[in-house]
């Protein structure tokens, strides 16, 4: 198993350029996956397009490609999403001391199309044949709100035994062991408009609720496996008017699944002490975005990706994080998937890389992997 050559890295590069300037804000994914579908069909290999879309609310659903094997052998998956963080801006690729990065002030889209490039990369090499494993390539939508596509996707169609999503934003060797159960908690507050010069006392304010249930709320990081914030407010139509609306979102994260739902609870019960204090009606809903999985670090995923991470120099990491991937997704379903770090830098912000050595690296250690896997 070689590593890649000088013009499969020049080809990954370009590969990446040309993605990233393909935008792809989450529900607007139908022109890159118009992209991939053309190339992979290009490998002479057959891609398969599920119906989640009208489930995500995505321009288009999950790809699906094969890539074969020797008769015997496992299978296993890759996946990364196509759907990126909302743009403020167009994306003009520029190579910076190493980096690449947007040449203007919003995200590259390397969260996650350094790992698509990747994943095509592979597919490239071995779509003819000669992959140690059976490789089963999925490109998913809508991931940045909530997991939409992989949440959507039917995973009885996957012949693999486990699989990876290479989808943590850190320095390459990161193997993410564990991820949060996330709550979505959102609260709509219904008071009473007056002027608020000339009969205030006749008014009910949904802002004021909203700032007691708020007020109540403990918020932050709540425990080394717990945190909860308020993310947005907004309500009310003018200065002079009593606000008779205001709407909250928020969340909490937690390792501990019942840590998680238990302090998803408390904050509804602020939401209606507030409500009720204030003699205000309030609307308040829980909606489980993912949940919480942890994989042993003797798991074949594991010792497959950190001994094709030792083959490339890198010692491997065992973390935990605070964010959520499509592998949450698939863990729900009882599908084994390990996320794995791919060396992109700030991502969601206009600051965001990646370096053209991780690009590279991320292609020599998939190689690595496939070819442990087999072993494992």
């Amino acid at each position: 198993m070689t590593a890649a050559d000088a013009a499969e890295k020049e080809r990954l590069a370009e590969t990446f350029r040309r993605l990233c300037e393909i935008e792809s804000p989450s529900g607007g994914e139908g022109e890159i996956a118009r992209a991939v579908r053309e190339e992979l069909e290009s490998l002479g290999l057959d891609v398969w397009e599920d119906d989640s879309a009208a489930q995500t609310g995505a321009a288009c659903g999950n790809l699906l490609t094969r890539l074969p094997g020797p008769d015997g052998a496992r299978t296993i998956m890759l996946c990364a999403h196509l759907d990126t963080v909302p743009l403020t801006d167009a994306v003009e690729v520029e190579l910076v001391d190493g980096y690449l990065t947007n040449r203007r002030e919003a995200i590259v889209g390397a969260d996650n199309k350094a790992a698509v490039a990747v994943l095509l990369a592979l597919a490239r090499r071995y779509a003819r044949g000669g992959a140690p494993v059976g490789c089963e390539l999925l490109l998913t939508t809508c991931e940045e709100i909530g997991l939409r596509g992989a949440r959507a996707f039917d995973a009885t169609r996957l012949r693999a035994d486990f699989g990876y999503a290479f989808d943590h934003a850190t320095p390459i060797g990161e193997l993410v062991l564990a991820a949060p159960t996330y709550y979505q908690v959102t609260a709509e507050f219904r008071g009473r408009a007056a002027h608020s010069g000339i009969r205030p006392e006749e008014g009910r304010s949904a802002i004021a609720a909203a700032a007691k249930a708020i007020e109540a709320m403990a918020l932050g990081r709540l425990d080394p496996e717990t945190t909860a914030n308020v993310g947005r407010i907004e309500g009310g139509t003018a200065t002079n008017v009593v606000p008779a609306h205001c709407r909250i979102e928020a969340e909490v994260r937690s390792l501990d699944d019942e840590n998680a739902t238990r302090r998803a609870q408390e904050m509804v019960d602020a939401l209606t002490w507030a409500a009720s204090s204030t003699e205000t009606d309030v609307d308040a809903q829980i909606e489980q975005q993912f949940r919480a999985y942890r994989v042993p670090e003797s798991d074949a995923s594991v010792v497959a990706a950190a001994a094709a991470l030792r083959d490339c120099g890198i010692d491997p990491v065992y973390t935990a994080t605070g964010g959520g991937s499509d592998a949450n997704a698939f863990e729900a379903k009882g599908f084994r998937c390990l996320n794995v770090a791919n060396g992109t830098e700030n991502n969601h912000t206009a600051q965001e890389r990646v370096s053209v050595w991780a690009l590279e690296t991320m292609l020599d250690v998939s190689v690595r992997l496939l070819a442990w896997a087999a072993e494992v």
